[in-house]
């Protein structure tokens, strides 16, 4: 027995002491194949799951270093089932795989003929699959790649997809490195997807993965299609992608609700994919309109359910996501994994903070007691209600006030989701508000002089969680969010990471009402970040100075 910071449980849950000191340590060695359940101040829960374990089998870690490193940092003996199990899950994955053969085509081999059979024989699966060749290989349905792989997920047998890639109309793309070069992890991450084919990178906000793509394109050398958030972020890739290869304006389309270029590299917008003109998603063409050669999803943890649909017929184009977390809200991790491809590189966000690539950050979480009129407003509220009521409670308005004080000149982002809310925070700190109905051409502009020190102060709506590009912003103050979205959280924690010219450390603070939703939702919310590190200061507003 040793003093280690982990509590094993036969239930495959981990309890990792906080203040251990080789609590780090743990959490890094963990991280791969476990994923963090709750974040309370000394201890934190993860679970093991099949999932996570195949995640991890597919980015190059085996069982034997997941059973090293829970015995490693355990503080009593490992119950041994539970290292069977890991052992057993991992070995379910790769038993299955898919190939090419040059006389049949696509095909599923087994090296396990009873596992084989098994899946011939479930209702769903059999449909999918043509003749038998011989008692370990079976013809499928090239249309059904995808689809195989979602249902071969679901019964607990995850298909290794070998059968390799068409390369799509070729078009000339080379990284310009003269002023600059990639980093160390950006092309192992780019080497590390090109190995596999298809899959996602999770990096932190601000680690450049739109350089990874990039890298991935120059090592396609073929048409590509990019997948986005929304226009701004469009446009930010487009910048980026002329400043750094050889591709120039005219070889980059945006496909989006103004525009609708198709050209050698395409910029679309998940927005005008997924509208609807009665009743087809009338965009979804945009996938045959060319011979791809590689499709990029940007922040695939939001990829929409139609686009997951139409990325089972893309399993013969190279496919690459890019995210900061692989928490997806509405539970669609495994389709991620089957649609997608499995997790090919991570790096956790204290590292990459460690070498100076992103800046270190400062989390707090300030909480706010409602005034008595606010309590009894919010006690007798319909239950649907109350989150609003108290997320959007007028109390909150002096704190940040009291923020923005403690930070006199720094830039600073208010961050919300209720206009109402964001409208009137905006009225108060004489600041210009951006939200959805914000034209692109005035985002733009407010974010170009925030950029340039012209605006201090920005009152931003969700639009501004993702993908947006503002270097100097060093402290984001939260008033309200999705409920308890963690991929939210860590979206706007990455908006005030990029590295300071200064060195500066970076300030996320969270304005919490006490004793509400609020105060719960919040917890929820932090799971992420203390996965990645990062602990949750808790002071009381009134405690609050400059």
């Amino acid at each position: 027995m040793t003093d280690g910071p982990l509590i094993v449980q036969s239930d495959k849950t981990l309890l990792l002491e906080v203040d251990h000191p080789l609590a780090n340590d743990a959490r890094t060695s963990i991280a791969p194949f476990a994923e963090l359940e709750r974040a309370p101040e000394h201890v934190h829960t993860y679970r093991v799951t099949p999932l996570a374990l195949w995640n991890a089998r597919a980015a190059g870690h085996d069982a034997e270093q997941v059973v090293d490193a829970l015995v490693r940092f355990s503080r009593y003996p490992v119950p041994q089932p539970l290292l069977v199990d890991v052992v057993d899950t991992m070995g379910r994955f790769g038993r299955l795989v898919l190939t090419n053969s040059p006389v049949h085509g696509l095909v599923l081999h087994s090296n396990d003929r009873a596992v084989l059979e098994e899946v011939l024989r479930n209702k769903k699966i059999a449909p999918m699959f043509g003749a038998r060749i011989d008692d370990d290989t079976v013809i499928v349905h090239p249309s059904e790649r995808g689809r195989l792989k979602q249902l071969l997920l679901k019964v607990g047998w995850p298909a290794e997809d070998h059968a390799g890639y068409v390369d799509g109309e070729a078009h000339a793309i080379e990284l310009e490195e003269t002023d600059w070069k990639l980093r160390d992890y950006q092309r192992m991450a780019a080497q590390a997807f090109w190995a596999g084919g298809s899959g996602v990178v999770v990096l932190p906000c601000g680690a450049g993965k739109t350089l990874v793509g990039a890298a991935a394109m120059a090592e396609a050398q073929a048409t590509t299609l990019i997948l986005v958030t929304n226009t701004v972020a469009g446009r930010q890739w487009k910048r980026e992608l002329i400043a750094r290869t050889s591709l120039t304006e005219e070889e980059i389309g945006e496909y989006s609700g103004e525009r609708k270029e198709i050209r050698p590299v395409t910029i679309a917008t998940y927005q005008v994919i997924t509208r609807k003109s009665k009743g087809e998603y009338k965009h979804l063409d945009l996938f045959d309109s060319r011979d791809w050669g590689l499709i990029v999803y940007d922040e695939v943890h939001l990829l929409p359910a139609p686009v997951f649909r139409m990325t089972a017929d893309l399993q013969s184009r190279r496919r690459l996501g890019l995210t900061a977390t692989l928490v997806r809200e509405d539970g669609q991790e495994g389709d991620v994994f089957s649609l997608i491809g499995p997790k090919r590189y991570d790096v956790p966000w204290r590292d990459i903070e460690a070498q100076g690539w992103i800046a270190p950050a400062e989390c707090t979480e300030v909480r706010v007691t409602l005034t008595d009129n606010e309590r009894m407003q919010y006690a007798t509220a319909e239950p649907e209600e109350r989150y609003k009521l108290c997320s959007t409670a007028r109390t909150k308005i002096p704190v940040v006030k009291r923020v923005l004080e403690k930070h006199p000149g720094e830039p600073t982002l208010v961050i919300g989701a209720y206009l109402d809310q964001l409208d009137e925070l905006g009225e108060e700190l004489g600041a210009p508000v951006i939200k959805g109905s914000t034209k692109n051409k005035e985002r733009e502009e407010l974010f170009d002089q925030f950029r340039k020190g012209e605006l201090r102060t920005l009152v931003v709506s969700k639009v501004a969680n993702f993908s947006i590009d503002l270097p100097e912003a060093s402290v984001a103050i939260q008033v309200s969010g999705t409920f308890g979205s963690r991929q939210e959280e860590a979206q706007r924690l990455g908006r005030i990471l990029r590295p300071k010219g200064d060195g500066r450390q970076a300030h996320f603070y969270s304005v919490v009402s006490r004793d509400t939703l609020d105060t719960d939702y919040a917890a929820h919310r932090q799971r992420f970040l203390a996965e990645q590190g990062y602990a949750y200061k808790i002071v009381d507003a009134d405690d609050l100075v400059g």
